[in-house]
């Protein structure tokens, strides 16, 4: 037997996500938003399950109202030494997979591919209290464009 799991540094190094966050965001023009436009992103996230995980529920303002609500949980998986994120939303979206993903200097990138393409959800930390978000999107996996993108300050 091997014993009941620990939390690990890189499971700690998620709890960087927790707060309440804010960001003016950009909606770039895209198949799924031929227009664009500005938005208001508010996050609150906390540490949960006994520090394994960090729980995110995100609110997307447009116009004064609500135009999308997030689900998010980050996770880290030993065997396979990747970040995990799983995401609901108020589309109804099915996640196929999990989201894998990277920590490389400051910025945490997770991937999935889906029906729909390829996909990319990328944060950019710079410093306390402040990170950058993008969501990337690709048909093929090579060229990539800009969906979304925030600059997040911790309240």
């Amino acid at each position: 037997m091997h014993g009941m799991p620990t939390v690990t540094d890189q499971h700690r190094k998620l709890h960087v996500l927790a707060g309440n966050w804010t960001a003016e965001e950009t909606i770039h023009p895209s198949p799924w938003d031929p227009k664009g436009g500005p938005a208001l992103g508010r996050v609150a996230a906390k540490v949960d399950l006994d520090g394994f995980f960090v729980v995110s529920d995100y609110v997307q303002e447009r116009g004064g109202k609500v135009s999308y609500r997030g689900h998010g949980v980050f996770g880290y998986d030993p065997q396979q030494g990747a970040y995990t994120l799983n995401w609901f939303d108020s589309m109804g979206s099915i996640q196929w997979e999990t989201c894998r993903g990277t920590w490389e200097g400051s910025k945490l990138t997770f991937s999935q591919k889906n029906p729909m393409g390829h996909a990319r959800y990328v944060y950019t930390f710079q410093g306390e209290g402040r990170y950058g978000f993008a969501i990337e999107h690709s048909q093929d996996g090579k060229a990539w464009s800009t969906f979304m993108e925030g600059a997040y300050v911790r309240k």
